[in-house]
């Protein structure tokens, strides 16, 4: 007997194979590209699999079948709780820092690989040195099980809790990893859409969910009576959706993570620029190209300002009206850099380039990006991301009231405008002027 097909094994199986095929082949292209992301994903996918496995080949008869199939369901570490939580977390560490080492992280999965090292010490005891070498017979489970894996069963729950507890700590550490990261993107790229991870981040959302469930089924198994194996295979059948869920989030987030990202964690934080602006306010449409705002009241209510100064006693400040807060004075050794940033940004318009980041605009400006972080932040009050995009905001403002382009479509405005996609041009737009394209009044071709 090999496998049985059954009802509850064969409608597990079509996640099963294909999850073990496409970990293979990640742990595959690793080892080939020394991505440790493909490789980390790969584990995950294996740590999603092995527990739908163990029901499956429990439903397709190997527990029943009372020979050596039975006996290599004693000695295999299905449970996955220990490592899942610690995986995902080296595997989010791994995406959003390509410098990440997992050498040095590696004692995160201690617990785990003290848990396979003894269902495999446990193996080589029974099966190894009790049975083939003393030629003893198994004493449990009609002679396939030894007093190793006895014994292991006698600490299933407390391994079970403290698992539970691991994958719910690593959880909570990564979600706030992932807030933190977000700041990031938005203070070094001027289009972070696909490098934002929301997959991920659902689906650690998910899992914690799942878990929440799972739990539940397990108090209620205790206080009312076992739930059966009928019963509990539906939470299998729920981790068996999760596993096709991460393959599909999985391989896009890898695919996006080839942009170079730098983020760590472990650092300090400074305070978010981004967290202490007002609510954007509606731009004002206007005729010609983007309309610079100045930071005084009296300044601001000049119908043509002239263009900015650049001597470093001068404190006007250009920028698109889109902006969600005032400068504030900056330091008189970092006005300059400020009336610099902003000539570069009306000149040159780097921010119709759709992938411009702040490592290319500190390159331009032939300064280090931490200058010009704290530049954008405090001088031209708002985050890198922000800071970019009113400028594009603001010309698309222009080229959708300009009548030489009313048949001009909003995706065609996006695009020339420094945007990706229609989407974010929509959620930015939203965002920086509390309205969308569509409800901007075109004038008729």
């Amino acid at each position: 007997m090999l496998f049985e097909f059954r009802a509850y094994s064969a409608l597990l199986l079509p996640f099963v194979v294909p999850g073990l095929a496409l970990a293979a082949h990640l742990f595959i292209r690793a080892a080939r590209t020394g991505t440790l992301a493909d490789g980390l994903l790969g584990l995950l996918l294996l740590l999603n699999v092995l527990p739908v496995a163990q029901w499956m080949l429990g439903f397709a008869g190997w527990y029943d079948s009372h020979d050596a199939y039975s006996t290599a369901m004693f000695y295999v570490p299905w449970r996955p709780w220990l490592a899942w939580g610690p995986v995902f977390y080296l595997y989010f560490r791994s995406l959003t820092n390509q410098e990440f080492e997992l050498r040095r992280h590696w004692w995160h999965l201690a617990p785990w690989l003290l848990f396979v090292g003894a269902f495999a010490g446990t193996a080589v005891y029974d099966v190894g040195w009790q049975h083939l070498v003393r030629g003893l017979p198994m004493p449990h489970h009609f002679g396939t099980k030894g007093a190793g894996a006895a014994a292991l069963d006698e600490v299933d729950l407390l391994l079970d809790i403290v698992g539970y507890g691991s994958m719910l700590g690593y959880g909570i550490a990564t979600l706030r990893h992932y807030r933190h990261y977000r700041r990031y993107l938005d203070d070094n790229f001027s289009d972070t859409t696909r490098l934002r991870f929301r997959g991920l981040r659902d689906l650690l959302l998910a899992a914690l969910l799942a878990l929440v469930v799972w739990l539940t089924l397990e108090v209620l198994d205790a206080l009312i009576g076992p739930l059966g194996y009928s019963g509990s295979w539906y939470a299998y059948l729920a981790n068996g959706v999760l596993i096709y869920y991460l393959s599909v989030v999985g391989l896009q987030a890898n695919y996006a993570a080839t942009v170079p990202l730098r983020f760590e964690p472990d650092d300090s934080p400074r305070a978010p620029i981004a967290a202490e602006l007002p609510a954007p306010v509606p731009v004002a449409l206007t005729e010609g190209p983007p309309t610079p705002a100045f930071v005084s009241a009296a300044t601001a209510a000049r119908p043509e300002p002239a263009a900015p100064s650049l001597e470093p006693d001068s404190l006007q400040v250009e920028l698109p009206k889109t902006a969600g807060a005032p400068a504030v004075e900056l330091a008189p050794e970092l006005r300059p850099w400020r009336e610099k940033l902003l000539r570069l940004m009306a000149e040159e318009q780097p921010w119709l380039e759709p992938e411009l980041t702040l490592a290319e605009l500190a390159h331009r400006l032939r300064t280090n990006t931490s200058l010009l972080s704290h530049v954008i932040n405090t001088g031209c009050g708002q985050n890198f991301n922000d800071f970019v995009n009113s400028y594009r905001v603001a010309e698309a403002e222009r080229k959708l009231r300009d009548p030489r382009l009313a048949h001009y479509s909003l995706v065609g405005i996006a695009l020339e405008c420094g945007f990706n996609s229609k989407s974010t041009f929509n959620r930015v737009f939203k965002k920086l002027t509390v309205r969308t394209p569509g409800e901007v009044t075109r004038p008729k071709s």
